[in-house]
C-alpha cells in the first residue's frame, strides 16, 4: 500500500504547488513510483509538470463527481515515474456539487483506493482553502505536508489547518498525521527569515523538515517551461533543495524501505 501525502495551506504563495511538483518528481527520481493529484481548481500542478488538459480531457473533477474511474484519468509526465491526476477550472464549483453527493468527504479516498497499490507515494496538492475539495485530501491521506513561507505571517493560518487536521483525524480519518513543516522560499541574508525559522522550529522542533527552500529564480520559471525544476535547471539551487526533500521525505515516513520491499518483490 503507498503512503498518500497531502500538502497544504489555506494560505497562497507559499510554495505549496512548486512543494508538490518538485517533490514528486526527485521521488520518482530516485526510484519510487509516484502519483501527483492535482485538486487546485487553477490547475497549476497539471501545467507545471507539462499536462495540461485539453477541453473534455478527463480530470479529477470527473472522478470526485463518479462519472470516470481513476484508470481513466492517469496520465503520464515526461518524469519516469511520475504520473499525474490532473485539474481543470470544472473544479471551481465542486464544492456546490459536492454537497449533494453521498459520501461527499469521501469521495477522492474511494476513488485512489484503486490505484494506491500501485505506487509508493502518492502527493495531493491541495487548493489554498479549507475547502471540501481540501477536505477531501486530506481523508483519503496518511499524512499532511505544510509548506511555510519564510516571513512575518508564516503562522498566520497554521493553527486553523491544524484545528481541521486534527478535526478530520478525530472524525473522519483517525490515522492522519502531520508528516512536518517545510520552510520555503528562505533568504538567508534576511534576519527576519532567520527569527522565523527559529519560532517554528521552537513551536514544532523535530516536525520541521531539516531541509529549507530557497527563494531561487528558477522554480518561479520552471512552471512556464512546463517541467520541474530538476529537469529544467539540476544545478540550481532549488533542485539541491527539493533533491535534499525528498531523501528526507523518504528516511522520515519509510519510503526507502518500500522501494527495496517493491524490488525484491518484483526482482
Amino acid at each position: 500500500m503507498g503512503r498518500i501525502v497531502a500538502v497544504a495551506n489555506q494560505k497562497g504563495g507559499v510554495g505549496k504547488t512548486t512543494t508538490a511538483v518538485n517533490l514528486s518528481a526527485a521521488m520518482a527520481m530516485r526510484g519510487l513510483r509516484v502519483l501527483l493529484v492535482d485538486v487546485d481548481p487553477q490547475g497549476s500542478a497539471s501545467t507545471g509538470v507539462g499536462c495540461k488538459p485539453a477541453q473534455g480531457t478527463p480530470t479529477v473533477y470527473d472522478l470526485l463527481i463518479g462519472s470516470r474511474s481513476v484508470g481513466e484519468v492517469l496520465r503520464r509526465t515526461s518524469v519516469d515515474g511520475l504520473d499525474l491526476v490532473p485539474s481543470s477550472r470544472d473544479l471551481v464549483g465542486a464544492d456546490i456539487e459536492l454537497v449533494g453527493l453521498q459520501n461527499r468527504e469521501r469521495r477522492l479516498a474511494t476513488s485512489l483506493e484503486e490505484v494506491e497499490p500501485d505506487y509508493h507515494v502518492v502527493v495531493i496538492d491541495c487548493p489554498p482553502s479549507l475547502s471540501l475539495l481540501t477536505l477531501n485530501a486530506l481523508v483519503a491521506s496518511h499524512g499532511v505536508l505544510v509548506p511555510l513561507q519564510a516571513e512575518y505571517y508564516a503562522l498566520e493560518g497554521l493553527s486553523a489547518l491544524l484545528e481541521t487536521v486534527g478535526r478530520v483525524r478525530d472524525d473522519l480519518n483517525p490515522g492522519l498525521e502531520l508528516d512536518g513543516l517545510l520552510l520555503t522560499m528562505f533568504d538567508r541574508r534576511n534576519t527576519l527569515a532567520r527569527q522565523v525559522r527559529a519560532e517554528v522550529s521552537r513551536h514544532f522542533g523535530e516536525r520541521v523538515f531539516e531541509t529549507i527552500v530557497p527563494r531561487n529564480v528558477r522554480l518561479s520559471e520552471s512552471p512556464s517551461h512546463g517541467v520541474p525544476v530538476l529537469l529544467y535547471d539540476p544545478g540550481s539551487r532549488g533542485s539541491a533543495a527539493y533533491r535534499r526533500l525528498a531523501a528526507e521525505v523518504m528516511e522520515r515516513l519509510g519510503l526507502g524501505d518500500r522501494l527495496d520491499r517493491k524490488k525484491v518483490q518484483h526482482g
